[in-house]
């Protein structure tokens, strides 16, 4: 008791002048209306300011979550996509547009790239879904730009692929405006380019064009974005064109991609590997 008794002695000017204004802040308050206004106004801004920057904080830390959500939902509206459909010629009632019998080819899987290179001579991406997610070895990898790689091995869980920043990896590509179609591999170098070749010097290319993937392609759907015509030569003695190709998708910024499964390639797959066992003649 003493030594309270003894603090208030000693700052007791500090306190009077404390309580002094208080007193003058109330009786503002009371008696006027502007600067009543103006305070209450004051709080309100600084409450506002608060409560939005909690908001953020909120929405920022869900954006995890968000993203994944929107990645599912595009993976299933791509499915639904025309593309991912073939016509029949039977009369199996899977899918009916404008009187013709359609049938789902192409299924899409959302996944996550939890680890990627883009600085080797052979890269690779990691992904976070699996077998148990339908994921089988070969199957094509997109993003929202356009081609990403091919998936190379499965575990449960997991999944690895190589990039198009591989250099074993080609890809059957078309010049969108006519069709004309040729491979379409990295050289190791630069990772905003590839290059396209055979493809013949009657087309008209001009610098700008697009390049997407074509129906001949073996992992692919048609009309997958690659990129765009940066130049192109013809090199001597050679009776095509070499195109330099832009690449759509920055292999450096990979984040949600979509993992497309075939449902006829192990049908098409059998098909040809008889080609390579012909039937003797007895």
């Amino acid at each position: 008791m003493r030594n309270l008794l003894s603090l208030l002695y000693k700052y007791h000017y500090f306190i009077l002048f404390i309580a002094l204004q208080i007193i003058c802040v109330l009786l503002m308050l009371k008696n006027r209306t502007y600067q009543s206004t103006a305070i209450f106004n004051s709080s309100n801004a600084v409450s506002s300011n608060l409560y939005s920057a909690v908001a953020n904080s909120k929405e920022y830390f869900g954006l995890k979550e968000e993203n994944k959500k929107l990645a599912e939902e595009n993976a299933l509206l791509r499915s639904l996509m025309k593309s991912s459909y073939d016509i029949l010629n039977n009369s199996e009632p899977i899918f009916i547009k404008n009187d013709s019998l359609f049938r789902k080819k192409y299924n899409y899987h959302a996944a996550k790239v939890i680890n990627s290179t883009s600085n080797l001579d052979k890269n690779y991406l990691t992904l976070n879904i699996g077998s148990n997610q339908g994921v089988l070895k070969d199957q094509a990898v997109i993003n929202s730009e356009g081609v990403v790689g091919v998936i190379k091995d499965v575990s449960a869980n997991f999944s690895t692929a190589t990039s198009l920043l591989h250099k074993e990896q080609k890809i059957i590509c078309k010049v969108k405006k006519d069709g004309s179609y040729g491979p379409l591999s990295w050289d190791g170098s630069d990772y905003r380019y590839a290059t396209l070749t055979d493809i013949a010097t009657h087309v008209r290319l001009v610098i700008g064009d697009t390049i997407c993937t074509s129906a001949i392609s073996d992992y692919f759907p048609e009309g997958i974005n690659v990129g765009v015509v940066e130049k192109f030569e013809r090199k001597q003695g050679d009776a095509f064109y070499t195109v330099k190709v832009r690449l759509k998708t920055d292999f450096k910024k990979l984040n949600y991609v979509y993992v497309i499964g075939n449902n006829y390639r192990a049908e098409k797959d059998s098909l040809e590997k008889l080609l390579s066992n012909p039937v003797k003649i007895k």
